[in-house]
């Protein structure tokens, strides 16, 4: 069944399938240089150049966009349960148990993974789906600023996850054509403040973040600096995750940038699976072709452009049969504790 826009395709918003593909996108490009332990690249050189271009679209912004998505789905499911008079509380748990275990067996693997944190923030969530979506949408702009400044990308959870549930109780990805004025006048506030953090940004990134500490004077100094860095960085990674999202959205207003963007959405569809298979993908590379401490930032890129396209490729040949991604599949056996449909009906 082919729908439009923010309209409900049996289970599934096929606008978020679109956002959890991009997401996906930018957060492996960031997280290939921990695994493969990139360094910034001599001054000078295309290599650092590059870390600078990802360091000011990429760093921070993609891991919002995932932290937000979750949350939606988070609100999408126990609204959903609550509607077919299913324990929703219960089966949340449930969800957030299985999440948790998945994230555990992660880390040891992928030491920043985001698993872990959702499920355990997830729990936090729960108490917060009795509150108005507008004391959720307040309190997430409130503590953006803290956590920003004392936590980095782990408290940002948190109000992420609250964002994103104001965002579910609103009913913005339901209906997305009611809610376009907004999402206009989201896009250009967070464009202009975007442009403003960039310039900021730059004047405050380190020369040479890999510097040696002389003194106690320079290290005082040079702490401070990072600090403040680290925080306009954060803040910026925010904004502009914001403007991706709204410019994406209405860019999905169009029909023929939603047939070219379909392998994306495929990739979405099938987010939790192709977010470990990264994992997978990233490390049995690194371990057959020894990647790990001897790639450039620019070679780390083209290795994942190679990624995508298989995981892409791989996930449009899935979904032509199966209902949902393998992992999908365990996720939900074991929260509902039945078998879900897999296989798609001839015709679908």
């Amino acid at each position: 069944m082919r729908t439009t826009t923010g309209a409900y395709d049996g289970e599934r918003i096929d606008t978020l399938d679109y956002l959890r593909g991009f997401a996906l996108i930018g957060i492996a490009l960031v997280n290939v240089l921990t695994l493969f332990k990139v360094g910034s690249g001599a001054p000078g050189s295309a290599d650092r150049y590059w870390f600078v271009f990802l360091n000011l679209t990429v760093e921070g912004r993609f891991y919002a966009i995932f932290s937000f998505l979750f949350g939606i789905g988070f609100s999408i499911f126990l609204s959903r349960a609550k509607e077919k008079g299913a324990k929703g509380n219960v089966l949340f748990i449930r969800r957030l148990l299985v999440l948790l275990v998945m994230g555990i067996v992660h880390q040891p693997f992928h030491p920043g993974e985001a698993l872990l944190p959702y499920a355990v923030f997830g729990f936090v969530l729960l108490p917060f789906q009795k509150l108005r979506p507008a004391v959720n949408m307040t309190l997430a702009l409130v503590l953006f600023v803290p956590a920003a400044y004392y936590g980095g990308k782990l408290l940002l959870v948190l109000p992420l996850f609250l964002l994103g549930l104001a965002t579910g109780q609103y009913g913005v990805f339901v209906h997305i054509r009611k809610h376009l004025r907004g999402i206009r006048s989201i896009q250009y506030v967070t464009g202009a403040l975007s442009a403003i953090g960039l310039v900021l940004q730059l004047l405050w990134m380190p020369n040479q973040p890999e510097m040696a500490i002389v003194d106690e004077g320079t290290r005082v100094s040079l702490m401070s600096r990072l600090a403040d860095y680290s925080f306009i960085q954060t803040m910026t990674g925010l904004v502009m995750a914001a403007f991706y999202v709204t410019t994406l959205i209405r860019a999905l207003q169009s029909e023929k940038v939603r047939s070219w963007l379909r392998p994306m959405q495929a990739y979405g569809r099938m987010a939790l699976t192709n977010y470990l298979g990264q994992t997978v993908l990233l490390l049995t590379a690194g371990s057959l072709f020894r990647w790990s401490g001897n790639l450039g930032v620019v070679q780390t890129t083209l290795v994942c452009i190679g990624m995508y396209v298989m995981q892409m490729v791989f996930s449009m040949l899935w979904l032509s049969w199966f209902r949902m991604g393998p992992l999908e599949w365990c996720w939900r056996l074991l929260t509902y504790g039945r078998l879900p449909e897999m296989r798609k009906a001839r015709g679908m």
